[in-house]
């Protein structure tokens, strides 16, 4: 401490700016502390109290509060007597009757028998455990009882995997067992083994492979219906393959998220690729016009920039910046507006967007279009100005400059879902795609070769589009 006191420069105004500089770097390191703090312990919902952000929006709350009027008479009513629901009238019922002993037939008072004069019934719920069979195929053999040549036998039916043991409906199951449930294999395995059967989980990782093979000319199918549509939103999520040539185990690849189609015709596909390059987009998306949807990576400016494509931006993306500037300040954020103007300010222009898309969800295009360029634009507007005054005030290093920095870069990609009213105005929809690998990842943890992440990229591909 005393060498680097004596190295100090004499002049005050080197000095100064050194403390500054020293200071800004501890605010830095600060503020990123403060975000690793609020993910370990903090609430991971990104919703905000709205007692927080009224400072913003009280002339706009009064503007909009009625006048008060007389109070309104209601008339008596009955509630709706609350309890639980009545069980699906699609389910099998299987009727149980509960009878009388003979001897009870009889009536204590003068000994006469009994007649029935009603029924009382009460249902409940009952569940059968998945059972384990095994389908025997039994093939006649047909033959000229005279010349004894010329054997005729009925074909065995078309199997997903021929001379396999497993059935279709089996395969299904361990499918989306796995890629719908999150149950890994080696569970699978000892389900199975509890009902007394042996299946290795190398066995049922086999038959997903061939599975994934064995649907790639649907998926290639589904593709063109993506690629013809004209809106595709897409995203990408990592996912570790232990036995890629030419990596290590550790390292990191990516399963890449497409997703396409107007509602009830939804495409959603799933890619595996090595590497995170701009060129993966550019080559799933070989063909495609219309607008793309991501987040602000920069390896979508390989295809978002063309003359065929045009970029639409996520809000979402832009408003977790400010959320996270928020949670940077600490206490200071946790004490409201007054402590942490800018980054609050940058939330409540999000809340009112998201309030009027909460508004026209159920809506029609062109409804939506309507709303958005009468109630939207202003709000927009009104937070360009907003944002082109806070960049030259707010320190860029800071995490509210970088959330300011971060909403500049994204502005023309983020305004653009006012120009089309089928378009969102974040990628939500194709992150909650990905939310079942997520999950799945952390129970299975990897993938063991290429040929199996590939066919997970299928079956997921396949079980969401079902879904969606």
């Amino acid at each position: 401490m005393v060498a680097r006191l004596e190295n100090l420069p004499d002049e005050p105004e080197v000095l100064k700016a050194l403390v500054r500089e020293q200071e800004a770097e501890i605010t830095r390191l600060q503020e990123y502390l403060n975000v690793l703090l609020a993910k370990r312990y903090g609430p991971s919902s990104e919703k905000v109290p709205d007692e927080q952000l009224r400072l913003f929006n009280e002339a706009e709350q009064e503007a909009a509060a009625p006048e008060p009027e007389a109070p309104i008479q209601v008339p008596a009513h009955e509630r709706a007597k609350a309890g639980r629901r009545p069980l699906p009238e699609s389910l099998p019922r299987v009727e149980v009757v509960h009878e009388l002993p003979e001897a009870e037939r009889v009536c204590a008072h003068d000994g006469e028998a009994l007649v029935e004069i009603g029924r009382e019934s009460s249902e409940q719920l009952d569940i059968i455990p998945a059972q384990v069979r095994v389908i025997r195929h039994v093939r006649i053999k047909y033959a000229c009882p005279c010349c004894h040549i010329g054997v005729k036998s009925a074909p065995m039916p078309a199997q997903p995997i021929p001379k396999s043991i497993a059935s279709p409906g089996l395969l299904a199951h361990v499918a989306v067992a796995k890629y719908q449930d999150s149950l890994p294999l080696y569970r699978q395995e000892a389900i199975l083994r509890r009902s007394g059967v042996e299946l290795p989980r190398a066995t049922l990782a086999g038959w997903m492979v061939k599975m994934g093979l064995l649907i790639q000319v649907l998926i290639n199918l589904m593709r063109e219906q993506l690629l013809d549509y004209d809106i595709v939103q897409m995203d990408e999520t990592r996912v570790q393959v232990l036995k890629e040539p030419g990596k290590a185990a550790t390292a990191l690849s990516y399963m890449w998220v497409a997703r396409a189609g107007p509602p009830g015709r939804v495409i959603i596909l799933f890619d595996y690729d090595p590497t995170r390059s701009g060129e993966v987009p550019k080559r799933l998306l070989e063909g495609f016009a219309g607008y793309l949807q991501t987040d602000g990576y920069e390896g979508y400016n390989a295809v978002g920039n063309g003359p065929d494509i045009l970029r639409v931006g996520c809000a979402a993306h832009c408003r977790r910046k400010f959320d996270e500037a928020v949670k940077a300040q600490g206490k200071r954020g946790k004490a409201g507006p007054a402590n942490a103007g800018k980054a609050w300010q940058g939330l409540a222009y999000f809340q009112k967007l998201y309030r009027i898309e909460a508004e026209v969800k159920d809506q029609s295009p062109e409804r939506r279009y309507q709303v958005r360029q009468a109630q939207a634009k202003p709000i927009l507007d009104e937070m360009r100005t907003w944002l082109d005054t806070s960049l030259a005030q707010v320190p860029p290093r800071t995490a509210t400059g970088r959330a300011l920095t971060y909403l500049d870069g994204q502005w023309e990609a983020l305004i653009r879902y006012l120009d089309d009213g089928r378009l969102e105005i974040d990628n939500n929809l194709v992150e909650n795609a990905i939310r079942p690998f997520a999950l799945g990842r952390k129970n299975w943890l990897f993938s063991d070769t290429v040929g199996g992440v590939k066919a997970s990229a299928n079956l997921y591909g396949l079980i969401e589009s079902a879904k969606a």
